[in-house]
This record gives C-alpha cells, structure tokens and sequence, in this order.
C-alpha cells in the first residue's frame, strides 16, 4: 500500500512524498527486465529468455532499472491523484528522481501545479434579469416579423446615396493587413452594429462607384488594426410584405394572423420550458463569476481549459462528420480566429468554475458516495461499479468529485437567486 504525504497548497503548488512498498518494486523490476528480454535480441538465447546478468552486461543495469523507475511512478499516479484528490492542471513535476532498487521501497517527491484558490467579493445571492416564463405580445411580434423577413423583397435605389439600414453591396480590397476581408459583391448593412463603426462612417454618405479607405481595430483580435480599400457597387431597400390574412393563409398555411400567431405562441411556449432552466443557471454561474478577485488567469488552468474545450468541439464535429479544416471556412474563420475565440471562451470558463469552487468551499460542500453513484446513474452507465473503478484506476475519480461539488454549488446559486423577470424582446425593440 502507497504512503503518501502532502505539503499545504501553496501558490497553487502541492508537494507530495510518495513511497512505494519493496514488494511492489520488485514485481516492477522483475516485469521491466521480462519486457526487455521480449524486446531486444540476445545472441545464445530465445525470445524473452534472457538472463538478468546478460541483459545487464548489453545493455547496463541502469538502463533496465529506469524503465522500472517509470513504469512504477506512472503506474502509482492514479493512487496518488486519488488519495490527494486534486485535479493538476499539468503533469506532475518529479524532482530528482533516484532509481529503483531491489528488495527496497521507493521514494520520490512530485510537485503537482492546482488550479488557483481565488476568492469571490461576495457571497450573497446573485441577482439577475431573466425573461418571464410566460410568452409576452412582443415575443410574438418578434417571430412574426420574423417570418415576414423571410418573405422580404429588395429593391435597387437610384439617384441617392446611401442611408442607415440600406443593403449595401461593395468589393472589398485588402490594403494592409486585411487579406482575410478581401472580396466581391459582400453585401453590408448600412449602420449595422455588427460593423465596425469605421464602416457605418464610410458607408452612410456614399454613392455609388465611391472608393474609401477604411482602417478599423480589431477587438477581438486584441486590437489589430486592419485597413481594406472599399468600392461601392450597389444600393438596395428590403420591402418587408404587409401581414394580412390572405398572406398568411397563401404563404404560411394558417387560416388567419390569430391561428399563425397562436401556433407561434405555443412554439414559444415550448421553447421556452425547455429553454429556461439553462438560461437562468448560465446567468448566474455568469453573475458569480464578476464576484472573482483574480486579475490574471493562471496560465496553466486556461490552457488545460483551452485543450478540454478544443477536444470536446472536434469530438462533436467528428459526429457530425467534419473536421476543422472543412468548418472552418464555412463559418467564416481563420483558424487564428477560431484560436482566439477559443481561449476567450476558456478565459470565461476558467473563471465560472474558480468561482464555483470558491462558492463550494465556503459552503463547506461535500461528496458522498451516493452523490457518486447517482452521477454515474445519470450518466446512463449500464454497470456504476465497473465504471467506477475504471475512473479509479485512471485517478478521474477527483475529476468527478469536483463536477459534483461544482453542481451543487450551480444548485444552491439557482435556487437563491433573487430574479427580475424583464421582457427583452420588448426592451431590445425599444
């Protein structure tokens, strides 16, 4: 049986001393030196039939006794991250590692780097706006006129230039640092907020064959500065059709705009109550998040963020039957971008769960077995203790412990929230 001993967390750092029994040193040494009679050839002897002496006269005791040195840490670390129950955010940090030898135990010491124990400002319930469980007139509204987008005409202009919410078509040529927004016939929206407002200036004022050289900075891409020189080819109204019952029976297949709108208000009903519970916990878990004393992510956590998000997203696009080279240009990325907005992502992540974690550790929240096998249960796992100890024999099993510890603290956040309910469909209109 393992020995272990642990330093406090400090710096985010724990130091553990971990020994290893001289019996399970042997078998180590015993199996490192069967596997390498199996993996080299020795002149005089079979397959895997080579003497410890000769495999040492080939090839030096020291370096069989090394392979047995790592075979016995690696073997022993899911033990010991369970034993610990930490969940490191790198590889453990193994200092000045000595070999094995027989008949004796093993010790060595490993520094393994944590996530950062941030504080939060507050521990009182978080207060947030949410939309009303009950669908509201401008919810509807919102999809009708939606609706009535779909059916919407557009219209060349002459003889004017252009104005806010006119469809602008231009060519875009990259002057400096700009290759990415090259292109013909991109249809812009005049004043949309989705341009940089650097656009809305060139564009609202131009007529038509207008050149402009247009530099803006990139927000997302940490204040990059881009310049495109851009042609204005063509000036369009969109002419949204007049809601009428004959519209609505020839183009909709409803009887009148009463029966259209009371399908779209059960469709909206629906989503909601589907929709709803996440919404609430993403907007608290949000709201907790601003309460994090942290200036700087601690680069070590981000990054292993960073790497668990990528792999769950080219794990759900290989479902889907893609890869990221084929995504990549149908979303209109650049995989410098897609990088950015990833680590963005993690950045934000990283911080909803230190802030749980703080919120976990002043409410003193704790896992029990039951809270364990009712998470595999929910999983849909067919045997919950074969799993188990598959988790277990992997060290994952503190990985577990803490989604639990972490949801429960998502649980006591949601059921204290003091909530305004606003109807943002309305207030986006306004």
């Amino acid at each position: 049986m393992l020995n272990i001993t642990a330093s406090d967390v400090k710096d985010a750092k724990l130091t553990a001393t971990v020994t290893i029994p001289a019996a399970d040193v042997d078998a180590a040494i015993k199996k490192a030196y069967k596997d390498t009679a199996k993996k080299y050839r020795f002149p005089g002897f079979r397959a895997g039939k080579a003497p410890r002496p000769v495999i040492d006269s080939a090839l030096g005791a020291e370096a069989t006794l090394a392979q047995a040195t790592n075979d016995l840490i690696a073997a022993n670390e899911p033990a010991v991250l369970n034993e610990l129950d930490i969940v490191p955010t790198k590889n453990g940090d193994y200092k000045d590692l000595d070999l094995a030898k027989d008949h004796e135990d093993y010790t060595y010491t490993v520094e393994f780097s944590l996530r950062p124990a941030a504080e939060l400002s507050s521990f009182d319930a978080v207060e947030i706006e949410m939309p009303p469980a009950e669908v509201t007139e401008s919810e509807i509204n919102n999809q009708v006129e939606m609706l009535l987008n779909y059916r919407a005409t557009f219209e060349d202009v002459e003889g004017r230039a252009v104005e806010a919410e006119d469809y602008v078509t231009v060519d875009l040529k990259a002057v400096e640092n700009a290759d990415n927004f090259a292109a013909e016939g991109r249809m812009l929206i005049a004043g949309s907020d989705s341009n940089p407002k650097e656009f809305n200036e060139a564009l609202i004022g131009a007529n038509v064959d207008d050149v402009k050289t247009v530099t803006w900075t990139d927000e997302v891409e940490e204040g990059e500065t881009h310049t495109v020189e851009v042609a204005v080819k063509g000036i369009k109204v969109r002419n949204t059709p007049e809601l009428t019952d004959e519209l609505v029976k020839s183009d909709f297949g409803f009887d009148s705009i009463d029966a259209m709108r009371d399908a779209i208000k059960i469709e909206i009903e629906q989503d909601k109550a589907s929709r709803l519970p996440a919404e609430k916990e993403n907007r608290c878990v949000s709201a907790l998040a601003e309460r994090l004393q942290l200036e700087e992510m601690d680069a070590d956590y981000e990054q292993s963020v960073f790497e668990e998000l990528g792999q769950n997203f080219l794990s759900n696009l290989a479902a889907r039957g893609m890869t990221l080279d084929t995504w990549l240009p149908a979303s209109g990325l650049t995989m410098e971008q897609f990088i950015g907005d990833l680590h963005k992502q993690a950045n934000d992540v990283a911080r909803e769960s230190l802030a749980l974690d703080a919120l976990a550790r002043e409410l003193k929240i704790e896992v029990t077995e039951d809270d364990i096998n009712a998470e595999f249960e929910k999983a849909g796992v067919k045997d919950v203790e074969a799993s188990k100890a598959e988790f277990i024999a992997d060290g994952r099993m503190p990985a577990v412990r803490e989604s639990i510890r972490r949801s429960k603290a998502v649980d006591h956040l949601v059921e204290n929230a003091k909530v305004t309910e606003v109807d943002e469909t309305a207030k986006d209109a306004e």
